[in-house]
């Protein structure tokens, strides 16, 4: 998935496949969730593909854990 987000030293960039990300509240209450954690994080969240793009200072692991306690549950692409 191609993403619009730019590159920064020091961020952690994933890609995320969440296959209950349904409509554009649901996007936003992914980006929601990542910003609870990063208030700077990037995120590009997209339900036709049901692909997220985030860049953030935050631990994947941890941005995931936040997802599933939401209820996205997640599976990875990091670069």
């Amino acid at each position: 998935m191609e993403s619009n987000l730019r590159k920064e030293p020091f961020m952690n960039h994933l890609q995320l496949h969440i296959p209950t990300m349904k409509c554009g509240g649901c996007a936003a209450s992914i980006a929601k969730t990542i910003k609870a954690r990063d208030p700077q994080a990037q995120v590009d969240a997209d339900p036709a593909t049901k692909w997220v793009t985030i860049a953030s200072r935050a631990d994947g692991a941890e941005l995931m854990a936040d997802l599933a306690a939401a209820g996205f549950h997640a599976s990875v692409e990091s670069d």
